[in-house]
């Protein structure tokens, strides 16, 4: 197999949950452009005809489904819409998420409960309907959960988001024990870590930390509108196939410093 075979996606069916704006958008289209047929998901179907049109632009099938993956009772039915319009699902991407700021001492229970079931069960109750259905039975899969390097470490000062945090690092380790199950089954699960990229959860600690951010990298930079595509491909195609429970740090190096 040649290495531009070995990243062709053509005729693979990818679901990428938050997929209608930021960089749940920018991964379905790359992924759409590398040749799959493309399911993405979201709360808003206004946001979700916007980004079926900008991906239909650059001539990639798109569904789309109005999904509220904090209602874990409906991912089955999630799924079964995907594969009724698409076929099995041959890669997923658990990018959706959710954060809230406070102070630990009086973090609601509210908001607690709301970033761990977007950012944990959520993403592990559809893995596993995916697994069970679309993955273990025809001996491959690529599942790719989007965490973030809020999970390698600690907050900062002046940053008051321990749910965020906490439920990132679950992320990594998720993905780390379902490569270790479903290795067998030649389902590959990575991570990818984002650092700082625009986005309207990131927006108001970059209006505060921006610069500081930007400062601390050794790019000098934050994430971009296509900073995460080739990482995406890479893992949801065969040039990563011997790669798996591990994660990518995609943050201009600040992790590393």
């Amino acid at each position: 197999m040649s290495v531009k075979q070995l990243f062709q996606l053509d005729g693979q069916v990818a679901l990428v949950t938050g997929g209608s704006r930021g960089l749940g958008l920018q991964m379905a289209e790359a992924l759409g452009e590398m040749g799959c047929k493309v399911a993405i998901s979201a709360r808003k179907a206004d946001e979700l005809a916007e980004a079926k049109k900008h991906l239909e632009s650059k001539g990639i099938t798109v569904v789309t489904i109005v999904s509220d993956l904090q209602k874990t009772d409906r991912i089955p039915a999630l799924v079964d819409e995907v594969i009724a319009a698409l076929g099995p699902i041959d890669i997923l991407v658990n990018n959706a998420g959710a954060t809230w700021g406070a102070p630990a001492e009086d973090y609601p229970d509210e908001a607690w409960h709301k970033v761990m079931n977007l950012n944990v069960n959520a993403p592990f109750f559809l893995a596993r309907e995916v697994g069970k259905r679309c993955m273990i039975p025809r001996k491959k899969g690529k599942i790719i959960t989007v965490a973030s390097v809020a999970g390698l470490k600690g907050m900062g000062a002046g940053v008051q988001t321990v749910a965020y945090n906490t439920s990132k690092a679950a992320a990594i380790n998720l993905t780390r024990a379902l490569a270790g199950e479903w290795g067998q089954y030649n389902i590959n699960v990575n991570a990818i870590c984002p650092g700082f990229f625009p986005s309207k959860m990131s927006a108001g600690l970059l209006d505060t930390l921006g610069e500081a951010v930007i400062a601390r990298s050794p790019l000098k930079r934050i994430g971009g509108d296509e900073d995460l595509m080739g990482t995406v491909v890479f893992l949801a195609s065969e040039a990563s196939r011997h790669i798996t429970g591990q994660y990518i740090a995609v943050d201009g190096g600040s992790s590393a410093v």
